[in-house]
């Protein structure tokens, strides 16, 4: 399991991570504070630690901004405990909130107990990053800056094949073998209109030919 620290006191940050590290979990400490985001997508954590206080922006927001990614646990940690603040971040989408100054095995506890609630029942948001693109593998959505729409079946399998083979052509054949596995009947055609209706989705993210054509060989993302 990978646990993402989002935290700016580097000795808070460093006692936390060794001691959750030890107990067998990944874990990461975040660098840039200006895109939180972005570190969260780059490791792809089950479980994030995070503080209030931070440079920029603060815990709530980037609360937020996780919570449009992703169900991934969340555990505030932080020292302005009150009863405002709780419930804020709950409203915000966290999962638990623990005061500093906190004994480590109570937080390491803690975090053990929330992944195997969360990890016997689903799957946190798994996602695929390119170019300021996220598909969510688990519930169908792409975003780019700002946007979020979702897909339909076959065009959130048309795009996940793409980006996990970026760089390599897909041939129409290997696609079409991908949608038959949804049990829907799919010819030339069907793909054909599917791969317009993505690309005209996309475009309207400002992804404009980010699907190229490779006339007699099928398709690719660069």
């Amino acid at each position: 399991m990978r646990v993402l620290i989002v935290e700016d006191d580097r000795l808070i940050a460093g006692a936390v991570a060794r001691h959750i590290g030890a107990w067998g979990c990944e874990t990461r400490v975040a660098e840039d504070f200006k895109d939180i985001t972005g570190e969260f997508v780059r490791f792809d954590p089950q479980l994030v630690l995070l503080d209030i206080g931070l440079p920029y922006y603060n815990g709530f927001y980037w609360c937020g901004e996780i919570r449009k990614l992703s169900k991934a646990p969340i555990i505030f940690l932080s020292s302005a405990a009150d009863n405002m603040n709780i419930v804020l971040a709950v409203n915000m989408g966290a999962d638990d909130f623990i005061a500093k100054p906190f004994d480590l095995a109570v937080l390491t506890a803690k975090v053990q107990a929330l992944l195997r609630r969360t990890y016997d029942f689903n799957l946190s948001g798994r996602l695929i990053e390119h170019r300021g693109l996220l598909l969510n593998l688990d519930d169908g959505t792409v975003s780019c800056g700002g946007s979020r729409l979702e897909l339909s079946r076959n065009e959130y399998r048309i795009l996940q094949v793409l980006l996990e083979n970026r760089g390599r052509t897909v041939s129409r054949e290997t696609l079409m073998q991908r949608l038959w596995e949804t049990d829907s009947f799919v010819d030339e055609n069907t793909l054909s209109v599917n791969i317009a209706r993505l690309r005209r989705k996309l475009e309207g993210m400002g992804l404009k030919d980010l699907i190229e054509t490779r006339k007699g060989q099928g398709y690719l993302i660069e």
